[in-house]
């Protein structure tokens, strides 16, 4: 599709990203957002997403400016589906005048149908498949790229240069506090240390809890110091892990903020988890993971250092999965042993230069602590 947009001609001033998603999802596009400011770097950025994304706002202050709540709509199940808020919403948005909106958030339909009535003086996104010409800054779905890489490609073809695609979490000082107090809390030692993360949105993503106890338990046998991580709504599935592990182990769940997780994620010495956000954060992070991934799109959502992140997947034809309850006895995750998931987590452990598990060397609690290096954190 021919692209009738430039960042240059343009010269945006007040610049709308349409991406009303969840935390990984949002990572994977810091990398476009990165570019974005890089080309516009005097314009007011603001993003239209979910609540919960002023976080996000905050944490990346130099990429975008401000936080837009999307309120619902037919067709976008991350929140409650219904249209009653959008007639208020467009009037406002209309009123802002934006000089051009992004839609970010997907491969088009419906949400180019919103993107529309914003009322920007020039629009750009994806378009699917047989979908009906849009005006302005639309591209094809790239769908064979992995999800950073999708978002880079409509920037790039704006005109803008894409040559950086790693994800990227910065830690603030309060996260480092945080972090040092969860430390002294629990005699974490992060050089001996093994995040077990068990939870995910969907059910379908979820490998089966009593799988990830079985791996904490031989992982803790090995001499690793385990701890159990994830939201506080997630408590039934990590105390399922915690309950079920016979080695004593860390049940951290609702214990830390997500700016305090990340800096816990960044200490440690490998991450075991489902295909969700904390595996975007380790990348992000630069901590080695190993990641069940069940139903989702491994070609789009896994991390991009294969090293790094070891991704153990069964491929049933059901997948990827459209599915938030699997109806066919969930066999993308059944089929993913626990000896599988231990092997990866040994071998990466084993390729980490400076890890080693407590049976192996004097006990230690330093919160200083890095994985490669010496962490900053902003003040």
């Amino acid at each position: 599709m021919t692209v009738s947009v430039s960042m240059a001609t343009l010269e945006p001033r007040r610049i709308a990203i349409f991406r009303a998603l969840q935390l990984g999802d949002m990572l994977c596009a810091v990398p476009a957002l990165q570019a974005l400011r890089r080309a516009a770097p005097h314009a007011h950025i603001a993003l239209i997403g979910l609540p919960w994304a002023q976080a996000f706002v905050e944490r990346y202050p130099h990429l975008v400016d401000e936080l837009i709540v999307f309120p619902g709509a037919v067709g976008f199940p991350e929140q409650r589906e219904s249209d009653d808020g959008l007639p208020d919403f467009f009037e406002r948005m209309r009123a802002r005048h934006f000089d051009l909106a992004i839609q970010l958030h997907g491969s088009g339909g419906v949400a180019n149908d919103l993107l529309l009535q914003l009322g920007a003086h020039a629009n750009a996104g994806f378009v699917q498949p047989g979908e009906q010409v849009r005006d302005g800054g639309f591209i094809d779905w790239p769908d064979t790229l992995p999800e950073p890489e999708r978002y880079l490609a409509l920037i790039g073809a704006l005109g803008v240069s894409t040559n950086e695609c790693d994800l990227s979490f910065p830690l603030s000082a309060q996260d480092g506090d945080d972090y040092a107090a969860l430390v002294a809390a629990h005699d974490i030692e992060a050089q001996h240390l093994v995040i077990i993360h068990p939870g995910a949105q969907l059910p379908s993503r979820r490998w089966p809890a009593t799988r990830f106890a079985d791996v904490a338990d031989q992982l803790a046998a090995d001499g690793w110091q385990i701890a159990i991580t994830g939201t506080a709504a997630e408590a039934p599935i990590t105390g399922t892990v915690f309950g079920d592990m016979t080695a004593p182990a860390l049940h951290l769940a609702g214990s830390t903020s997500l700016g305090c997780l990340a800096a816990l994620v960044a200490h440690a010495r490998l991450v075991v988890c489902n295909d969700t956000g904390i595996s975007h954060i380790a990348a992000a992070v630069g901590t080695a993971s190993v990641v069940v991934a069940c139903g989702s799109d491994t070609r789009r959502w896994v991390p991009l250092d294969h090293a790094r992140h070891q991704v153990i997947a069964d491929y049933p034809a059901c997948r990827p999965c459209m599915f938030r309850d699997c109806p066919y006895g969930h066999p993308c995750a059944t089929n993913v042993n626990i000896e599988q998931i231990v092997a990866a987590a040994r071998i990466q452990l084993a390729h980490i230069p400076d890890a080693s598990p407590a049976s192996a060397c004097a006990l230690h609690s330093n919160v200083n602590d890095a994985p490669s290096g010496e962490l900053h954190y902003a003040a």
